[in-house]
């Protein structure tokens, strides 16, 4: 599930961002990137966009695009496992910003489609337009300034996206805006960052989801109640974010790569084949035997050890992931 995206669209992607952020000063950008990370990872949501001008727009996509890119792509690849066939006929994304879930979409399903990308920040859908200038799924895309919250109406589409989009929003604007995507679309993917109070906003939304009649497609195998004790453990994953020089620098960083951890639901009404279980912790690989952390059916959550004596299915546990379904096609 973590495997690195399409190369030509992460490509694209990067040199697109070279190119709208060139000539930008890196002390610039680095001092916009230390009060972003300070309200992303606050505990006080805002009823304010955070971006709020283009040195702010510039430092998020440096800092975050990439990122936010990697995970959402891994959501959706996840979810379009268990719909093989099946791609949407149109996307809608709230709180898109700088298009990081679009340009995920464009990664998962090839095609045209028509996009219809949501935000509050006008300085971020503008950088948004001009990144998608790249992308030829991306070209006839609308980017549409608006109030994200109680009073949020959405068009039918088949597809809505919502990440790392609930941190920003007062409870009842976060309630509000899942019933929205959830009266809108025939699938609502959701994507939050990898942390105990990310888990329990996709827990939360997950909760509406099903209410409003949706069946979770990913990352559950089921749609019952998570099994995780609320307060032991959170359940999360992680996808690897190959890093730019830009990127690097802006983020002070010095490794080619960075994990980005997250949490997300999957959640349909079109009829769907969830995986019989999926690994939610990275595996551990021992002498002879494969150690992996699942989330079943039950539902529960267990631990199976997997040696060389299971032939075909030790090897294919060698090459499982974290977040990848188990058994692996052709491994029942």
């Amino acid at each position: 599930m973590n495997a690195p995206a399409p190369l030509h669209t992460a490509e694209t992607l990067r040199s697109a961002l070279a190119a709208a952020l060139d000539g930008l000063p890196a002390r610039q950008a680095a001092q916009a990137v230390e009060r972003l990370i300070a309200n992303y990872r606050g505990a006080t949501p805002t009823d304010a966009p955070i971006l709020r001008d283009r040195a702010d727009v510039a430092a998020y996509a440096a800092y975050r695009m990439p990122a936010t890119f990697e995970a959402v792509r891994s959501a959706l690849e996840a979810f379009a496992d268990t719909v093989p066939g099946w791609a949407p006929g149109d996307h809608t994304d709230v709180g898109g910003g700088t298009g990081a879930a679009a340009w995920a979409v464009s990664a998962t399903w090839a095609g045209d489609r028509p996009v219809t990308v949501l935000d509050w920040a006008e300085p971020a859908l503008a950088l948004g337009r001009e990144l998608a200038a790249a992308n030829p799924a991306l070209h006839a895309a609308r980017w549409h300034r608006s109030r994200i919250g109680a009073a949020l109406t959405l068009d039918g589409a088949d597809l809505v996206t919502v990440s790392y989009v609930l941190n920003e929003l007062t409870a009842p604007d976060r309630a509000a805006l899942v019933d929205a995507a959830a009266g809108a679309a025939q699938t609502v993917v959701i994507v939050e960052p990898g942390t105990p109070d990310g888990y329990a906003r996709v827990i939360e939304a997950r909760d509406r989801l099903i209410s409003a009649g949706f069946r979770v497609a990913a990352p559950c195998p089921h749609s019952a109640a998570c099994p995780i004790v609320p307060g032991t453990d959170w359940c999360h994953f992680s996808a690897r974010v190959s890093r730019s020089s830009l990127h690097r620098q802006v983020k002070g960083g010095s490794l080619p790569y960075e994990d980005e951890k997250f949490s997300y639901v999957a959640a349909t009404r079109l009829p769907v084949t969830p995986a019989p279980a999926r690994v939610v912790r990275k595996p551990q690989i021992r002498k002879g035997q494969v150690l992996l952390d699942l989330c079943e059916t039950d539902p529960a959550l267990h631990r199976t050890t997997v040696t060389k004596r299971h032939g075909d299915r030790y090897r294919a546990a060698r090459d499982t992931d974290w977040g990848d379904p188990w058994p692996p096609a052709g491994h029942a």
